[in-house]
């Protein structure tokens, strides 16, 4: 059951949080062992704060009972924040709950457990040596996404009601698509990272990852707010996201980034989210092709910055641990050692001009849509992945569909928009900073009128609705 069925359903006294948590549980076990979503499951611990909920849903509890699941760079208090990484198999227990684990629980959820993730969240593969491959529901050969591959698996599979993720260039996103469900990074500063492991402090975000944007709705307006102990947090209202969701397509002016349709992606993707294109100009959305300013310079922008603020955060560690961290990310760590000042500087300059420019597109156009991913997941344990008969980096080919938002800290979200060869394809929606409300708005009426996110994968059993 999706956040908003099982949220009502246990609201109405259908079900008990205790049977809604042990469902679930059931799933893990059932399906765990080939999907590998999860690093630890809070079994017992889960189950005594289904009981400890009582047998009513108070009215400012809106998940009240709903079992949810985070990433494990996410701090939940009483279990060990890995990373995914054998640097941290010595790191203490978390004594405190992550500000956004602190919200999904005083909005009522329960937290099944940590979920699986590229090591240090950095990587788009979710494929650590040290835990194993989370794999992808759609095609257990192929890779989740990443970084935050574990989240997209479990919210896929329904091993979680809905999931938490991080986003800094592309996190969230990618394993939405890549799984068939939702993702949503929000504005970078409109959720705590406090109690997250960093990868680049000035790009990070926490988000969520559901089937539907409604479920987006929910778990976003459970964990968004100014937290006065992360100074990076914007001091700003929080909309009651669910309650405009409804507002539909009439009216709204959608710019559609016409290169990321025609260069750089694989031909069936791009013809697959062109015809999705079709239900927002049913809906009575005004569409239009344009350019993207600074497009094909966005990425670089971002790596020049991300490569530094991500050294950064390992500097003791790499001193003290290198041999321990896998192959790819410890390269990255590495170059960003190399990297001289002046280019993180020129990258500050830079993403200041493309900040400005993106106001100017964003003064026309509400939202922009685009595909999320230009190639289909790659098979797990390759790099590349095919797009239009010839075999390209993976990492590479995602860059510029993913920074051109991330990079000026952006909301932008993944919906599921169709098939090719059996395998999702996602379609993106991105706003201006703060416009959360619009992008669910659209998702949720295109998912209105269409059924994607209701597609479960062949091979994984639906749950007893």
């Amino acid at each position: 059951m999706s956040v908003a069925s099982l949220a009502a359903s246990l609201r109405a006294g259908e079900l008990s949080p205790r049977e809604a948590v042990q469902s679930h549980l059931d799933r893990i076990e059932e399906l765990d062992g080939t999907l590998n979503a999860y690093i630890a499951v809070r079994a017992e611990e889960a189950l005594a704060e289904a009981d400890a909920l009582g047998h009513s849903a108070p009215p400012d509890r809106p998940l009240w009972g709903v079992p949810v699941a985070v990433k494990d760079v996410i701090d939940v208090a009483g279990t060990v924040t890995t990373a995914a990484s054998k640097v941290r198999d010595d790191a203490p227990v978390a004594e405190r709950d992550a500000c956004c684990v602190e919200r999904l629980r005083r909005a009522g959820a329960i937290v099944l457990g940590k979920l699986n993730t590229h090591e240090f969240a950095y990587g788009a593969l979710t494929t650590s040596a040290r835990y194993g491959p989370a794999r992808n529901p759609w095609a257990t050969d192929r890779v989740c996404g990443g970084s935050s591959g574990g989240s997209g698996a479990a919210a896929a599979a329904g091993l979680a009601a809905g999931t938490l993720g991080t986003d800094t260039a592309g996190s969230i996103r990618i394993p939405a698509c890549l799984t068939g469900v939702s993702g949503l990074r929000p504005t970078t500063g409109r959720v705590s990272n406090r109690g997250v492991v960093p990868v680049a402090r000035t790009f990070d975000t926490v988000g969520p990852i559901s089937r539907s944007a409604e479920d987006c709705a929910l778990l976003l307006a459970a964990i968004a707010g100014h937290d006065p102990e992360d100074p990076s947090t914007v001091d700003a209202p929080v909309p009651p996201y669910h309650e405009l969701l409804g507002a539909g397509l009439r009216g709204l002016r959608i710019g559609v980034v016409r290169s990321l349709f025609e260069q750089g992606i694989d031909d069936r993707v791009a013809a697959t989210v062109r015809e999705a294109l079709d239900v927002f100009r049913a809906g009575g959305a005004e569409l239009e092709d344009v350019d993207v300013p600074l497009l094909d310079h966005l990425g670089a922008i971002q790596q020049a910055m991300q490569f530094a603020e991500a050294t950064e955060a390992h500097l003791g560690l790499l001193r003290s641990r290198l041999p321990d961290y896998g192959a790819d990310v410890r390269a990255r760590l590495l170059t960003g050692l190399f990297l001289p000042a002046p280019v993180y500087v020129l990258g500050q300059r830079a993403r200041r001009v493309a900040y400005e420019a993106l106001r100017g597109l964003f003064r026309r156009w509400e939202l922009v849509v685009a595909p999320t991913m230009p190639v289909l997941p790659p098979r797990i344990g390759e790099e590349t992945a095919e797009l239009n008969g010839e075999r390209v980096l993976y990492r590479a080919a995602l860059i510029r569909f993913n920074s051109a938002w991330s990079v000026c800290g952006l909301p932008a979200m993944s919906i599921p928009c169709g098939f090719v060869d059996g395998l999702p394809v996602g379609l993106a929606l991105a706003g201006w900073r703060f416009a959360e409300a619009t992008v669910l708005r659209a998702a949720h009426a295109f998912q209105q009128a269409t059924g994607w996110h209701e597609r479960r994968a062949p091979s994984v059993p639906a749950p007893v609705e």
